[in-house]
């Protein structure tokens, strides 16, 4: 066994327990952590497959943005920092843990079938050709999600200053 296989078996058993506390803690924050690590080391798996751009996209803009964006919306929002017992569902979970292990089981099996054993190797991949595309073709749609992220931030901002407004008036 290469020291390439057993860092990427390494990578991936802390990719699926850091995953798994995504989904099973009851604190937001906690869950908002554990999702930055899963991110990271799915960051860590794209370099290893040797698609450096793919993960550096990967730490920019989802852990970069999307967590930072994420973590400021609960704590304008004053969202319940602790456990809370409202929001664990206990008598679902058996159905959501049934559900993700048929889609992983199909997944699994749709990729294994697919390559029919054979190693694909890529000659490496052209970032220039990626950002042209990227900055000619989709540019409008790029523009579109950065409205949506920023409609999302000036929403929690407006939520968090009417809590603040009612508070106000009942101490008056």
């Amino acid at each position: 066994m290469e020291i390439y296989e057993i860092v990427t078996y390494f990578t991936l058993l802390l990719l699926l327990f850091s995953a798994a506390r995504v989904v099973t803690t009851s604190n937001v924050i906690h869950a908002a952590i554990s999702l930055v690590f899963t991110l990271a080391l799915t960051a860590t798996l794209f370099l290893l497959l040797s698609t450096q751009f793919v993960a550096l996209v990967l730490v920019l803009v989802y852990i970069g943005a999307v967590i930072v964006l994420f973590l400021f919306g609960v704590m304008i929002t004053r969202a319940p920092l602790g456990k809370n017992a409202e929001l664990d569902n206990d008598k679902n979970k058996l159905i959501g843990a049934t559900i993700s292990g048929a889609i992983f089981l199909l997944f699994s099996y749709i990729l294994i079938n697919g390559f029919d054993g054979e190693i694909v190797i890529t000659s490496g991949s052209s970032t220039e050709l990626l950002g042209e595309i990227l900055l000619s073709r989709f540019v409008f749609p790029f523009e579109i999600v950065s409205f949506v992220l920023l409609a999302a931030l000036i929403g929690g901002i407006t939520l968090a200053r009417k809590d603040e407004a009612l508070v106000d008036e009942d101490q008056v």
